[in-house]
């Protein structure tokens, strides 16, 4: 149990923001925060003041700690985004790289075949013939959508016309990830494994392009969903199932942190400085852990250069209802 004047920054926080995200959670809270609910969403657009005093009275900040007791009790703060990339219903000069949904007669939870047997054996092409969704320059820029999951296209139609659609996870071949920046170190062959630096090598190496593109198994299939309205301005569904708010939404070990939960956040380094209401409404395979997460930086070259380069020291205080 900690007390509110612990919370790094909490007298100073724009609650409202954080607002945003909590109304999103109260779309799949369960019957037993109802009243937490309705107070939430009487209080969307009052003073922060107002916000702040209600979560004073009704709420109890606990100290995040691992199960080992360590002391202090500080994980990893991570970023992920939202890309956006230019694309092409068709294949043509300049868009070669397809993106595809699920392929024909899959089935989840079984390995599929891996990434560089999706690129070489007829038997996958033929499953994942007319299953693209759309086409894009850039082999790394499809395996950036690949490693975030989702990803914003601006896609020029048959018909010459231009719209903004949005990828949605839709499955994997359920093959681990492996990362090629990694490897790239491994291997010797840079020492600058930022996506620019990965950009670098195949520029200086393009016939090696595939073998490192292999290094990682795993593949992502994508559902098209349309950007409208209020969707625009938010993120892709989380796990919680409810979309995400840029600088507002984390990513979290659901077994440590369920769902839904506001989470006070602290995070002081040379990339960002935080000290905000964060709700806890998405998952990753490599957030594992009671002190560890990942921020929802929001989408843009902006939010990419935030998550590429993001990984600092973390505190963190879950908010539990007195």
């Amino acid at each position: 149990m900690a007390s509110w004047s612990e919370l790094p920054g909490f007298e100073s926080d724009n609650l409202n923001e954080a607002w945003v995200a909590w109304l999103q959670s109260c779309t799949r809270a369960p019957a037993d925060i109802s009243k937490t609910c309705q107070d939430v969403k009487r209080l969307d657009g009052q003073s922060v003041s107002a916000q702040r005093a209600w979560l004073t009275q009704n709420f109890q900040p606990y100290r995040v700690e691992s199960l080992s007791g360590a002391t202090p009790a500080t994980g990893m703060l991570t970023a992920y985004y939202e890309p956006i990339f230019e694309a092409s219903r068709t294949l043509k000069p300049g868009y070669s790289v397809p993106l595809y949904g699920l392929p024909n007669n899959f089935k989840s939870r079984s390995p599929w075949y891996t990434r560089e047997e999706i690129s070489k054996l007829p038997a996958a092409q033929a499953a994942l013939k007319g299953k693209e969704i759309a086409h894009i320059a850039d082999p790394v820029d499809a395996m950036v959508l690949h490693i975030q999951g989702s990803g914003r296209l601006w896609v020029t139609e048959n018909n010459g016309s231009r719209k903004q659609i949005r990828l949605a996870f839709a499955g994997t071949n359920d093959h681990p990830y492996q990362s090629i920046g990694r490897w790239l170190l491994d291997q010797k062959l840079t020492k600058d494994a930022t996506w620019p630096g990965i950009k670098t090598w195949i520029a200086q190496n393009p016939r090696r392009t595939q073998e490192l593109l292999a290094q990682n198994p795993r593949f992502v299939f994508f559902k098209e969903e349309a950007l409208n309205g209020a969707e625009a301005l938010l993120g892709p569904k989380g796990a919680q199932g409810v979309p995400l708010t840029p600088g507002r939404s984390i990513a979290v070990d659901p077994g440590s942190i369920p769902y839904g939960t506001p989470v006070w956040l602290s995070s002081q380094g040379s990339q960002v400085s935080l000290q905000r209401l964060v709700l806890a409404q998405d998952t990753g395979s490599a957030i594992v852990g009671a002190v560890r997460a990942d921020y929802f930086a929001g989408s843009g070259d902006a939010a990419g250069e935030t998550a590429g380069r993001l990984k600092q020291d973390m505190k963190a205080w879950v908010l539990l209802p007195r």
